[in-house]
């Protein structure tokens, strides 16, 4: 029996649980069905750390004698990016997220950093791109829906016989001084050799370090999320059981029991709230 987005796109499932915002793939093929999108429903936010670990957000950091503390959306671009021609919202093209090559950061003296650092080329390390949930949130919230990397990058890949990708990767970065890496909390506060970066969404701020707080109040530019699909067709009800169900799991006894469960943390209100509006 198909499960998954193949099950809600053949009407023999009813939800889709996901860890992360559909596949574009996902979602053409649903589109591609029934000539709407599929309502998304943030049920709960990703974890931070040890305690409530599962669907992480994204922690960037840099090796500890790396005198910079902060980044913005845009230079994180310039970092990890490249130029493009546009980029994807949901299964849609948009020139909106294009940009040039002149907007490539490639030295630390190009992020303010002076001195013996001032023309020092950036080494990236990261997991790789294919299907990563890290990978995915970074091209939709840095990249603004693109997908093209700066080509420089270190791809640690799942699997074989070296430590886990995720522990490579900060390793990496411990012992290179002028590296850069993504990765999960549990993972960087293991190693004193790298410190974690506050971010900020516009360019004069503010800067958000990464704890359970800030994930929580969605107020980390790159906090994670777990999210519930349904097939609803556009100015038509969500059906009496479903919408019932999703009410539920919005509501404060649900809502419970997802901190009660351990695995992600809970939606604050203002999340819960826009949820709601979702269900009208």
């Amino acid at each position: 029996m198909p499960s998954g987005f193949s099950g809600l796109t053949a009407r023999t499932a009813d939800i889709n649980v996901m860890g992360h915002s559909a596949w574009r793939s996902d979602l053409k093929a649903f589109e591609g069905a029934y000539g709407y999108p599929p309502l998304e429903i943030m049920f709960a936010t990703g974890g931070f750390d040890r305690g409530k670990g599962n669907t992480p957000g994204v922690i960037f950091f840099v090796n500890r004698e790396n005198p910079l503390s902060r980044l913005t959306l845009r230079q994180l671009d310039g970092i990890f990016g490249a130029q493009r021609t546009g980029g994807w919202q949901g299964s849609k093209w948009t020139t909106g997220a294009a940009r040039g090559p002149e907007a490539d950061i490639r030295t630390w003296g190009a992020l303010g950093l002076t001195g013996e650092w001032a023309d020092k080329p950036i080494h990236l390390y990261g997991i790789d791109a294919t299907l990563s949930n890290w990978s995915d949130l970074i091209q939709r919230v840095v990249f603004r829906g693109g997908d093209k990397w700066n080509p420089a990058i270190q791809e640690m890949v799942r699997g074989g016989s070296k430590a886990p990708a995720d522990v490579q990767i900060v390793r990496a970065v411990a012992a290179d001084k002028l590296g850069i890496g993504f990765n999960l909390m549990r993972v960087v506060e293991k190693e004193p050799g790298v410190k974690a970066l506050a971010i900020a969404a516009a360019e004069g701020g503010p800067f958000v370090s990464p704890t359970e707080e800030t994930m929580y109040r969605r107020t980390y530019p790159l906090s994670n999320a777990v999210y519930i699909y349904v097939n609803r067709a556009p100015g038509r009800p969500i059906p009496a059981r479903l919408r019932e169900f999703l009410a539920y799991i919005l509501s404060r006894q649900g809502q419970q029991d997802v901190v009660d469960d351990g695995m992600y943390l809970p939606l604050n209100p203002d999340a819960v709230r826009q949820q709601l509006e979702k269900l009208k």
